[in-house]
């Protein structure tokens, strides 16, 4: 069994678990609806999900590039100087430990459009992560290379990018693969708070709408879609992750 099929066999086994329980146990379909139910609520209402599916993918996808931008970037730099990374640490530690769902209503406040509040909250949590995990790796570069270099009179600039930034791209894609998570989760939070309706509605505000209509079938069809999107981004890293990776770094050699 390899990368590919061993996650749908597991896919397959727990919907195979989720219909035998439906079946066995006789729940109603307004507590527990069974996967025959929630593929019909996807298709008969892939209009408004297909919609609400690419709000939440949008936001997810443009802060994660953003995030790895910027957090990338931000690396670089504080990387290069010691007392600038001592005299901005205790501000990144403030906003990386802020819960996002207490200063998503203020962003939301303050944010000019709905859409921009729920970009800004999936950035913030997304960012740090992918900086730290990139910083962590710029520090790591193996000393005895970065000896070598000094011996040759290697700049800190072609240090940086012969030496330094190699050696930070597996901590770059691991930190990718945990912003990519987390960018979704924090989608999600930023549409619980703004709770914009119509066609810039994302899957989180399908999900609270399902919810106080009883809706269970199309409720549980939103966590379906937000799962697979899921899966879907962090499979996309991973496979991005083996080809840069499977060469020369342990992490992706069989």
């Amino acid at each position: 069994m390899n990368r590919v099929t061993a996650p749908i066999v597991g896919a397959c086994a727990v919907i195979s678990c989720w219909a035998a329980y439906v079946v066995l146990s006789g729940v109603p379909p307004y507590i527990l609806p069974g996967p025959g139910a929630v593929i019909n609520t996807l298709i008969s209402d892939w209009a408004i999900l297909g919609r609400a599916l690419w709000v939440t993918t949008k936001t997810t996808v443009v802060a994660l590039l953003l995030a790895a931008a910027g957090g990338g970037c931000a690396a670089v730099i504080l990387a290069q100087s010691r007392s600038l990374e001592t005299l901005l640490s205790p501000i990144m530690v403030t906003i990386q430990v802020m819960p996002i769902v207490a200063i998503a209503p203020l962003i939301l406040i303050y944010a000019p459009t709905p859409w921009i509040a729920q970009l800004i909250c999936a950035l913030l949590v997304t960012f740090f992560p992918i900086m730290l995990n990139v910083l962590q790796g710029l520090k790591s570069a193996d000393r005895h290379h970065a000896d070598l270099l000094k011996t040759y009179n290697a700049s800190r600039w072609q240090t940086l990018i012969y030496l330094k930034l190699p050696s930070a791209l597996p901590s770059f894609l691991a930190g990718l693969k945990i912003g990519g998570g987390l960018a979704l989760v924090a989608a999600v939070v930023g549409e619980f708070a703004a709770g914009q309706a119509g066609t810039n509605a994302g899957l989180a505000f399908r999900l609270l709408e399902a919810q106080y209509r009883l809706n269970m079938p199309r409720l549980f069809a939103c966590l379906v879609l937000l799962a697979i999107l899921g899966a879907i981004i962090f499979g996309l890293i991973s496979k991005m992750s083996e080809i840069a990776l499977r060469r020369w770094h342990v992490s992706e050699q069989q």
